[in-house]
């Protein structure tokens, strides 16, 4: 869930579209896109305006600064993206449309010819997000829809700041700028848990020297508290939805299913309650376990972490230069994924270099 499944970051697919995506839709996606552009505004413009609000004005000028800081220390483009400012006047940039069956963790995919195959469709309004899940349901699907803050479109466009997400506090406004300028050094087709992951360890790496260079060590640690309370979170739920993989595959009646799965949901919103106890008011996950929870919640969530451990491994071992790990990175990215995934699980295992690269990626 980056957010984490409602946090979460996800790229809307912009295309030429193929398989189950109809003209309309794609005709819906051009349009919101071009709406963004549209309705941009150079920061610098934004800033000398006196119709600007002192808390948009402060988060601007932080915005800058974290700009500046993401090329000049991480390694991160230099370009026009997060140097314009557009209000979209919605507190959502898109809404993705998660459709699993009722009775199966295994959600239904979209595919795009930029962005390979998705497990969500992405919608620029609320209600033909809502529309489609209407559809979906009816077809039978758990359905979900997720507001998303922003996503980005891998530098095929000058991606703006927007209202949405610019007046979050300081560290998750800079992990999210580090997070989704990561996705245009390194993006793979198809691979969600490859590309969240890499640019989830970028994001982290980022806030810590943000604030090992501009505020406290305080600072630094509560977003990494935050991120482990995160990690408590999606554990919990995996073994929740690794119980209803059993269940699913099992060879019990389809009523006897329905039944174990509602027992489920109740037993992950009691194991919830324990585990947030011990972490003094966090809240950031209440609002999830407030809808009516289904396969289509769960969709997303594991994808986003499940190589992160490994990347850090990795950057560990370029004794923290960005520039060697995206090397490296971006040379595991260009393996076929079985390849891909076989090497970066000998990393999870420690691996001596020599030992878990073939020569051209040892170098």
């Amino acid at each position: 869930m980056k957010y984490y499944l409602l946090t979460l970051v996800l790229f809307l697919p912009l295309g030429f579209v193929t398989g189950c995506a109809s003209p309309v839709y794609y005709f819906h996606a051009v349009s919101g896109q071009f709406e963004i552009l549209n309705k941009r505004r150079p920061v610098e413009e934004v800033l000398s305006d006196p119709a600007t609000t002192p808390r948009t004005r402060q988060q601007l000028e932080l915005v800058l600064r974290l700009r500046e800081f993401a090329s000049r220390e991480l390694a991160l483009p230099d370009n026009r993206s997060y140097r314009s400012y557009a209000d979209l006047e919605r507190p959502f940039v898109i809404w993705n449309v998660f459709a699993t069956p009722e009775l199966s963790l295994i959600p239904k995919q979209w595919c795009f010819v930029f962005a390979g195959c998705v497990s969500y469709r992405g919608y620029f309004a609320r209600g033909k997000a809502d529309g489609f899940a209407a559809e979906m349901k009816q077809e039978g699907y758990d359905v979900y829809v997720g507001g998303v803050p922003a996503y980005s479109t891998l530098g095929w466009f000058n991606d703006p700041l927007l209202n949405t997400f610019i007046h979050r506090p300081e560290a998750d406004l800079a992990g999210l700028l580090f997070h989704e300028l990561a996705h245009q050094v390194l993006y793979v087709g198809s691979d969600t848990a490859f590309n969240e992951s890499f640019a989830t360890v970028v994001e982290l790496e980022g806030v810590k020297r943000w604030f090992e260079r501009h505020g406290t060590p305080t600072q630094a640690d509560a977003y990494r508290q935050k991120f482990e309370r995160r990690g408590k979170f999606t554990t919990l739920v995996l073994k929740h939805k690794s119980r209803l993989a059993e269940i699913y595959a099992s060879n019990s009646s389809e009523a006897e299913k329905r039944s174990a799965k509602a027992k489920i949901f109740t037993e992950l919103r009691s194991d919830y309650a324990a585990l947030k106890k011990n972490w003094g008011g966090f809240t950031d996950f209440d609002k999830w376990f407030t809808q009516d929870l289904n396969n289509a919640h769960l969709a997303a969530i594991g994808l986003y972490n499940q190589h992160v451990v490994v990347f850090q491994k990795l950057l560990a071992q370029h004794r923290g230069d960005l520039k060697d790990f995206y090397r490296s990175a971006e040379e595991l990215a260009n393996l076929p994924k079985t390849e891909r995934e076989a090497f970066l699980g000998r990393i999870l295992s420690g691996a001596s270099s020599r030992e878990r690269f073939p020569q051209d990626l040892s170098s």
